[in-house]
């Protein structure tokens, strides 16, 4: 079996970078935990590339093509190892630090759930994870608008404490907005689930191809069905405060090979958030 040795991978990636995002979008290359790493593809490489036994997203641009990772929060530092058929490509993963974030729920119920609430969360838990597993050929969206307007609330990756119990790590990116602000699809795609989570609240999910899916959560109202294509600005819904919440506001997760990375890696540079 091959592989390219992780300093000469480096180095090729950031060559790469410089050269492919003069003229094309890409998501930004960042290898950490819960990040995005953008790596190059041997030119002879036939097969699927796959990173834990899951399909990846290739982007060609011109003659080269390069394969878009999602880099799990619970990752380690180090080598790690994209498969292309009997060859296979390391990229290193570096470390960083997410801090720490405590809320106070009112509703314990929502922190601690009682036994009858636990079937309804495996269902929710199996609806989701679907989506988020499921790959779809097509051409590479590789970059996003924005989905509401208004400050972050909360950034993605914070380590949670909900009334001082930890809990997983926040996985999305918060949007502060009034109730009933619109929200709209930050790229085209198709719409796979729409339901009301005991968590999340009114969610949409969005299956953007190769991988790439898209939820909003807590939202008051939703506008579109299973099966919906939407395009860029399409209202999906209003924001809300249903599900697990502390106030009104947007929950945007980004997940790419059934991974939740940062959302900001995927906005264009002129509406990135803080």
């Amino acid at each position: 079996m091959n592989s390219l040795p992780v300093r000469l991978l480096a180095g090729a990636i950031l060559i790469a970078l410089a050269y492919a995002t003069a003229a094309d979008a890409l998501p930004e290359h960042s290898p950490v935990p819960g990040g995005v790493a953008v790596v190059p593809l041997p030119a002879a490489a036939t097969g699927a590339p796959t990173y834990r036994k899951r399909r990846v997203m290739v982007a060609r641009f011109g003659d080269e093509r390069f394969a878009i990772v999602g880099i799990p929060l619970s990752a380690k530092t180090g080598a790690h190892t994209l498969h292309l058929g009997s060859e296979s490509v390391n990229f290193p993963v570096q470390d960083k630090a997410y801090r720490e974030q405590r809320l106070t729920i009112k509703n314990r119920r929502q922190v601690n759930p009682l036994p009858e609430d636990l079937e309804r969360i495996r269902r929710d838990r199996s609806e989701m994870d679907s989506a988020f597993r499921h790959f779809a050929a097509g051409p590479a969206v590789t970059e996003f608008s924005l989905p509401a307007e208004g400050p972050i609330s909360s950034p993605f990756g914070l380590k949670r404490f909900l009334n001082d119990q930890p809990r997983s790590p926040h996985s999305g990116l918060d949007i502060a907005a009034p109730e009933g602000a619109p929200i709209a699809a930050p790229a085209p795609g198709r719409v796979t689930a729409v339901g009301d989570y005991f968590f999340n609240g009114k969610t949409v999910l969005i299956d953007h191809g190769q991988g790439l899916v898209t939820m909003y959560c807590h939202m008051s109202a939703t506008t579109v069905a299973v099966g919906d294509q939407v395009q860029e600005g399409d209202l999906l819904g209003r924001i809300g405060q249903t599900g697990r919440v502390t106030g009104a506001h947007l929950h945007w997760s980004v997940s790419l090979n059934d991974v939740r990375v940062d959302p900001n890696l995927f906005l264009r540079s002129n509406n990135a958030a803080p």
